[in-house]
């Protein structure tokens, strides 16, 4: 009899911990409804529609990092296998995988496509896929499509074309859009679960298929919006980049899919 009231004590206890922890997860991610947003390889009115998700509010921090570092410390600076990261992988860290203070609630950087993928496997979350991370980005400081908001506009033209900031700033430091999502401009790039399928096309040799589009100018043609400069660039960095580099201004944030989050508030 103890034994069994000692059983259901720990299953209680464990469910909480459980809707504790989906709980935090719902206070520091945003749902994104099911909607449409107009890619930037795409012609004027091909619209792709994306599922409904959560997105972490801000980019992963160090401090967040370190932990999980601490609790997978193959990941660490010195342990990681090359196979899965540049010899630069967390270069701003302390060989023992320390930092210094004023970089605790600045984003991670120095981070590769693989770490970055396990740090949200181990969250219970994954990294955006590239129409997600676009979808919330194309998102102004008023409704889901920034494009009309100028003013907002000229300033992502500005922190985008801007040298990076050293030390890089603190989460939180940019703006909220209209999702209530973070930084999604102007303090660093991030990561996309299939970044290098961003420009995915036919071969540029080939007079058929739609890649010849997104060669000699024909990109700038078929772009939905030909004066999103900083559109151009993201996409121009995913397709140079592979799952083992590390970037100084790189990192990245997580999402979650619906079914894997609690109702429980």
């Amino acid at each position: 009899m103890n034994f069994s009231i000692r059983n259901l004590a720990l299953l209680g206890l464990i469910s909480f911990q459980l809707n504790a922890q989906q709980h935090n997860e719902m206070k520091t991610m945003e749902l994104i409804p099911e909607g449409k947003y107009l890619p930037l390889y795409s012609g004027n009115n091909n619209f792709k529609t994306t599922g409904a998700f959560y997105i972490d509010r801000y980019p992963v921090t160090n401090q967040e990092f370190k932990k999980f570092v601490r609790d997978n410390p193959e990941w660490g600076k010195l342990r990681v296998k090359s196979l899965f990261a540049d010899k630069g992988y967390l270069r701003h860290w302390n060989d023992e995988n320390s930092f210094e203070d004023k970089l605790k609630d600045s984003p991670v950087v120095n981070v590769s496509w693989f770490a970055a993928q396990k740090f949200c496997e181990c969250q219970g979350k994954r990294l955006p896929t590239t129409d997600e991370w676009e979808r919330v980005a194309a998102a102004g400081l008023k409704s889901a499509d920034g494009s009309k908001e100028k003013d907002f506009q000229q300033w992502i033209l500005m922190v985008t074309s801007r040298p990076q900031q050293k030390p890089i700033p603190d989460i939180g430091s940019t703006k909220q859009n209209f999702y209530g999502i973070w930084d999604m401009h102007g303090l660093i790039w991030e990561w996309t679960y299939d970044f290098n399928s961003s420009l995915s096309s036919g071969g540029s040799r080939g007079n058929t298929g739609s890649g010849n589009d997104l060669f000699c100018g024909g990109g700038g043609a078929q772009s939905g919006d030909v004066e999103n400069y900083a559109a151009f660039l993201r996409y121009a960095l995913r397709s140079s980049l592979k799952a083992g580099h590390v970037l100084q201004n790189l990192g990245f944030r997580c999402v979650s899919d619906v079914e894997n989050i609690s109702e429980a508030k």
